[in-house]
Order: structure tokens, then C-alpha cells, then sequence
């Protein structure tokens, strides 16, 4: 478990070096507004990351704490339906955020998208190196 943990934290460092990168980038080779949208939407993209990331730790931890069957079947359902909720009022405040952004105009909605993107490229890399390291760790 504590090597889950760092390989999450080591993600999320990486998600915001990522973020800076892409909204450096971009400021140098688009303009300041496209870069604003990139990080804005990198910050959104990375928070979202890290509270799926806290609530399935809550949901596991909640279900692992006892070893009666029944009642883990018992929290089981609570921490679903739980779970499900925050994930839907989660995704409905993104929305909305990101409704209000457009609608302003002040943000450029390719910008918003790359930096929605973050964390795709940050497992992306994540897969990468894991795939490397096995491969040239000599286990085949």
C-alpha cells in the first residue's frame, strides 16, 4: 500500500511539472490567454485527480477495516452509493466551472482542453516508464 501511495504521489508531482511545462510552452509559443486556459484547465484536471484519488482511498480503507463478511457487504453498499454521489456532484461542479469559463469568454477553449488533458498525459508517461523499466530490467 505504501508503495501505491508514492506511485501516486509521484504522479501527482508529475501532473503539476506537466502543467507547468505545458503552460510555459505555451505562453512562449501561443500567447499568455492560451496559457492562462492551460493552466486552468490543468488545475481543474489535477484537483479532480486528487479527489478521486482521496475518495477511493476512503471507499478501500472503509471496506478493509473489518473482516466480518456481512458487515463489510454493509459498508460496502453505504461507501457505493457514497462514492457515486461525491463522483456526480463532482462532475456537475466541474461542468458548471467550466460552463461559467466559456461563457466568459476569456478563456480559449483549445487551451482549457490541452490543460484538461494533464492527467491523460501524466498516466500516459506514468505507463511509459513502467513499461520501459520492465522491459529493460531484464524481466521478460
Amino acid at each position: 500500500m505504501v508503495d501505491d501511495l508514492a506511485n501516486l504521489q509521484k504522479m501527482q508531482v508529475t501532473s503539476w511539472l506537466c502543467l507547468a511545462v505545458m503552460t510555459i510552452g505555451s505562453a512562449f509559443a501561443f500567447s499568455l490567454s492560451f496559457a492562462l486556459s492551460v493552466f486552468v484547465g490543468g488545475v481543474i484536471s489535477i484537483l479532480s485527480f486528487w479527489a478521486s484519488h482521496t475518495d477511493v482511498v476512503r471507499f478501500v480503507t472503509a471496506l478493509t477495516e473489518t473482516s466480518d463478511p456481512e458487515q463489510r457487504k454493509e459498508r460496502a453498499k453505504k461507501g457505493k452509493g457514497g462514492y457515486l454521489l461525491k463522483f456526480w456532484i463532482r462532475i456537475a461542479i466541474i461542468g458548471v466551472i467550466l460552463l461559467l469559463l466559456i461563457k466568459s469568454g476569456e478563456i480559449n477553449i483549445f487551451g482549457l482542453i490541452l490543460g484538461l488533458s494533464t492527467v491523460v498525459f501524466t498516466i500516459t508517461i506514468t505507463a511509459v516508464n513502467v513499461v520501459m523499466h520492465y522491459f529493460f530490467s531484464g524481466r521478460r
